[in-house]
């Protein structure tokens, strides 16, 4: 199995009309000034050996402007090999959700949707379904879950409509793409529209 790096990651995701964070590619040699993002911004090492990234310092979140981003990726390069950086937005809090696609050898495909957050593994509030999948299907996924209230407005208003896109798109990947797992993790929902902040895709052999 080949596990993808982050940056092919992220370009796969816009590839497909899926929003993610705005994000720069940085290799080596390259100037990290005037990247046109947004602070406060996240810095990243690209590498399909690194799965952890926090737990060995390959990250650094809420960098506040130009100098201590530089100050950042200048002691990121001295303690990583790896040639590609990746750059990005730090994006608001919404709702958490999370989705996948998972290859099981007895039901073959399946795309899965839940309920994301510190919740995900205490409630396990998940749904799955086989692929392929229509729009009906996802809309059925999502009611099955425990936490279908905060679809219809409890306490604030998600965007459904953009989520339940998102998904369609996410499946239409799993069944041209020689998938064996994607995991979404997680999806930030809000008032109007979607973003997925962190994806991680193991190819099939």
């Amino acid at each position: 199995m080949k596990i993808l790096p982050e940056h092919e990651v992220k370009e796969l995701l816009k590839k497909n009309g899926i929003p993610t964070t705005n994000f720069r590619i940085i290799r080596r040699g390259d100037d990290i000034k005037s990247l046109g993002l947004k602070y406060p911004l996240a810095l990243k090492v690209s590498s399909p050996k690194i799965l952890h990234k926090t737990d060995v310092g390959a990250i650094e979140l809420n960098i506040k402007n130009e100098e201590e981003l530089i100050e950042k990726y200048d002691e990121m390069r001295k303690k990583f090999k790896e040639e590609i950086f990746i750059v990005e937005e730090m994006a608001p809090q919404g709702v958490e959700m999370i989705a996948g696609i998972y290859n099981d050898k007895l039901f073959k495909k399946c795309i899965m949707v839940g309920f994301g957050g510190i919740y995900t593994e205490i409630y396990n509030d998940v749904s799955f379904r086989m692929l392929p999948v229509k729009k009906e299907d996802i809309y059925d996924m999502l009611k099955d879950l425990k936490c279908y209230k905060i679809f219809e407005g409890y306490r604030k208003k998600v965007d459904k409509e953009a989520f339940v896109d998102i998904l369609l798109k996410i499946s239409k990947i799993g069944e041209k793409m020689k998938i064996n797992q994607m995991d979404l993790n997680p999806i930030f929902l809000y008032e109007e529209g979607v973003k997925v902040i962190d994806a991680k895709i193991i190819m099939e052999e």
